[in-house]
């Protein structure tokens, strides 16, 4: 009888599941909108649903072992998703409480979706084996996932290491949190395009994005024209890679990890993102941690690499 866990990760737009082996092969997958349920016991009750349709699908003999899941603002302890901005459910949600219902005596993990990116770059990606390191999620923000002494950093709230929000300029950007200079203003898919409106503006060199709106430019347009050679978008990766170099410097200087693993879209720009992220974090580094902290990009960065790292949540326990 195969051993399996459904992973499940809640987006703002849809949630993604599927089921998983310890060796990270998917058994089918489905997903589900998110916005199409704006109370949840109505989401938690069609998610359920489907998720058993597709257990009883599989074409064998299966012990389910458990059910992780990844979500914004969840709180790993209370099993809680806390004021979460693009979900449609505001305030303190008891997801996994009302989730169990469904499938009583069945364990369900949750956290946000960082950190079990994290896990999942553990269980199924290059960071087997290694039991310090530090997962970088480069989306529509920056999430952040640290393991130390080969457990996940979680904190007394559940919210350990949200280095998206470390201040890196007291009079910057203006970010979502409701304050100034975050991290995420500057390297994440809106911080880049922020990165390439100002050096329009303050150059006037020939770019294809000059005649985009901010709301047309996308992230993966910059990473195009960077793979394609245009200048703008090469120095907007520039600078992104500087400003995140820096800031990794100062959590190398807290966590010693072994490597920094990137993973979402900006990480799809490969040595445009790395090469300039690793020079300036060399850089900014203690002289004892100088070339002994490996940038990488992400072994499970892909359509299901969210599941995995939900998934990842109930190998680990098992583990």
């Amino acid at each position: 009888m195969k051993k399996v866990v459904v992973g499940i990760d809640i987006g703002g737009t849809n949630t993604a599941f599927g089921i998983v082996d310890i060796e990270g092969n998917i058994y089918g997958s489905d997903k589900v909108s998110t916005q199409a349920y704006p109370e949840v016991n109505d989401f938690i009750e069609e998610l359920c649903g489907r998720i058993k349709n597709l257990l009883d699908s599989l074409p064998f003999l299966y012990e389910l072992q458990g059910v992780g899941i990844g979500a914004p603002n969840a709180n790993y302890f209370k099993g809680t998703i806390e004021d979460a901005a693009n979900l449609p459910w505001k305030g303190i949600v008891f997801f996994v409480d009302k989730f169990k219902k469904y499938f009583s005596g069945i364990p369900v993990y949750m956290t946000n979706d960082a950190k079990a990116a994290a896990m999942g770059e553990m269980i199924y990606g290059d960071a087997k084996g290694m039991k310090n390191f530090i997962v970088i999620t480069l989306g529509t923000g920056l999430g952040s996932g640290f393991v130390v002494d080969g457990r996940l950093m979680l904190g007394h709230n559940s919210i350990a290491g949200e280095l998206g929000h470390v201040t890196i300029n007291p009079n910057g950007r203006i970010c979502g949190c409701g304050r100034r200079g975050c991290l995420e203003t500057y390297a994440s898919a809106t911080g880049i395009k922020r990165t390439v409106f100002k050096l329009l503006a303050d150059n006037t060199d020939p770019s294809e994005f000059r005649d985009l709106s901010f709301n047309q430019l996308t992230a993966e347009m910059i990473t195009g024209a960077a793979l394609n050679g245009d200048s703008l978008a090469v120095e907007a990766y520039e600078y992104t890679g500087r400003v995140l170099g820096s800031a990794l410097a100062n959590a190398v200087a807290v966590t010693d990890p072994e490597a920094i693993f990137l993973f979402g879209g900006l990480a799809r720009a490969g040595k445009y993102i790395l090469e300039p992220t690793k020079k300036y974090m060399e850089q900014s580094l203690m002289p004892n941690f100088r070339g002994k902290v490996k940038i990488l990009l992400s072994a499970v960065d892909g359509m299901n690499a969210a599941i995995l790292g939900a998934s990842a949540l109930v190998w680990q326990h098992h583990k």
